[in-house]
């Protein structure tokens, strides 16, 4: 017995490692270090990448009177629930290098509702917009389920509101993933401060298994508005003028254009025709 005792224990000590412990030893990110070294240089590339974005389009005097492009967000109508038991859509919208999002719909499902006003400065060559919808997940990273390219209507330059229906393609198709409702406006909003800074936000796989691309991309964050109060009467009195409208969507038009009750008519007399 006791030779027998003394065979395993010479066959475990031959099993145990002699001399200098690996680099990746009890490591759980088993990134091999040239991989390490060019992620690193990568950020610092894209973290003067952003500055120097920054810098191009921090805030200049005249901007605070400029035009800007209004687009809001309004709902989606997606044709499958590609959560496991839940699907909690969100919205992110490139206006040529500007990334911005909306906020997420908990629980939204095939039906989600944002209605967010995204306001932003014309950019010179630009004249499209792009939609990703995302599914926000929290043990991996967030999905993809749909996208559109949308030409911006050159009628809102004359003073037109436009409201309309796209459609978005995903793994069901071209155009067969569902809709997204936008609106689009141009005008001048009040009380507008800019913000004078970019916020970098790296596309970085969270997991070892993902196939993510280490893609940068920058969010422009939304500029705040001092609070502005609309008369609640001019705004139900709209509403009953449009039963047959979504009441949100005569709300947003109404924000849309600062509770001007004229131009909120004749937007939505547009969108109706």
């Amino acid at each position: 017995m006791d030779s027998l005792t003394a065979k395993v224990n010479a066959e475990r000590r031959k099993r145990v490692y002699v001399g200098d412990l690996p680099n990746d030893f009890l490591r759980l990110d088993m990134v091999p270090l040239a991989d390490s070294t060019t992620r690193l240089q990568q950020e610092a590339a894209d973290q003067q990448a952003a500055m120097a974005l920054q810098q191009n389009l921090s805030y200049v005097q005249g901007d605070r009177d400029r035009n800007r492009l209004n687009i809001t967000i309004v709902q989606a109508r997606l044709v499958k629930n590609y959560g496991l038991t839940r699907m909690d859509p969100y919205v992110r919208l490139r206006v040529g290098h500007c990334v911005y999002e909306t906020q997420t719909d908990p629980n939204g499902g095939k039906t989600p509702k944002w209605h967010k006003i995204i306001q932003t400065l014309p950019q010179e060559g630009v004249n499209q917009i792009h939609i990703e919808v995302f599914d926000e997940c929290s043990f991996k990273m967030d999905e993809l389920i749909a996208w559109t390219t949308i030409p911006i209507p050159i009628q809102i330059y004359k003073g037109v509101t436009i409201e309309q229906w796209y459609d978005l393609t995903g793994k069901q198709g071209p155009n067969n993933e569902g809709t997204i409702n936008l609106i689009f406006s141009f005008g001048t909003p009040p009380n507008l401060v800019l913000p004078n800074s970019l916020t970098m936000l790296p596309q970085m796989p969270k997991f070892m298994g993902s196939n993510a691309n280490l893609t940068p991309i920058y969010i422009q964050p939304t500029a705040p508005q001092v609070p502005q109060v609309f008369s609640s009467d001019d705004l139900k009195q709209i509403q009953d003028m449009f039963p047959n409208m979504d009441k949100e969507t005569v709300r947003t038009v109404f924000e849309a254009n600062n509770g001007n009750k004229d131009l909120t008519v004749n937007s939505l007399l547009q969108m109706v025709d």
